[in-house]
């Protein structure tokens, strides 16, 4: 069977939810995890994020940052922050992921889409979250077709109704996704968080991470 770049492929959210059968979630409790009741930080957790941002702040001024420095700089220290580093989690990094679709298109008929991410995040064998960055040089809405891709690439021995979440950042902005899979799937995306703001929302970013690495363990 022949296989498709993801990218080359799901470029809208349109076509994503077109050939893997999505649909946006309408009820606004669907993904509460990024909202209230979110973990506290502590004053040297904050002062770490802050220098987090002013480190990425530093980097960005002199212009585009690859993907690799984004993950370096920003990705890397959160995900080290939230806990996705210590047990039970274990970290696997350049993911090939393939995806095999009923396709609602001719072009595309007996083929599959395959591609990689840069982190996952597994226990026991099972996907529970997934991370997907990107260079700051690409809107941060463009990831999230290839993210909801990734998402949909479970392990067979996840079943239906459970809960996969994903994050997609070009390290300067950040947004949080949640899909339940049946058959239909559902999904809904978080607000935009920035570091443009004069309060440093990479607060908010690793609270809403360290709640998911709560649920998840």
């Amino acid at each position: 069977m022949a296989a498709t770049a993801i990218t080359q492929v799901l470029t809208t959210l349109d076509r994503a939810e077109a050939l893997l059968n999505l649909s946006q979630s309408v009820d606004p409790d669907f993904f509460l995890e990024w909202q209230g009741d979110l973990p506290p930080l502590t004053e040297a957790e904050e002062a770490r994020l802050d220098r987090i941002r002013a480190r990425y702040r530093y980097h960005r001024n002199s212009g585009h940052l690859a993907e690799g420095v984004v993950n370096l700089v920003v990705i890397s220290p959160l995900l080290e922050l939230a806990g996705f580093y210590d047990p039970p989690f274990q970290l696997q990094a350049e993911r090939s992921v393939s995806l095999e679709i009923d396709s609602v298109s001719p072009e595309l008929g007996g083929q599959r889409l395959q591609g990689r991410l840069d982190f996952w995040v597994v226990q026991g064998g099972l996907w529970l979250a997934v991370v997907e960055s990107k260079g700051t040089d690409l809107n941060v809405e463009d990831g999230i077709p290839q993210t909801l891709a990734y998402m949909c690439g479970k392990p067979s021995g996840m079943g239906e109704g459970r809960s996969v979440y994903g994050m997609v950042t070009n390290g300067g902005q950040f947004l949080f996704m949640k899909l339940v899979q049946g058959a239909v799937s559902e999904y809904d995306i978080s607000p935009l968080f920035s570091h443009l703001p004069r309060r440093n929302q990479l607060y908010d970013v690793a609270r809403v991470l360290k709640r998911l690495a709560g649920l998840l363990s």
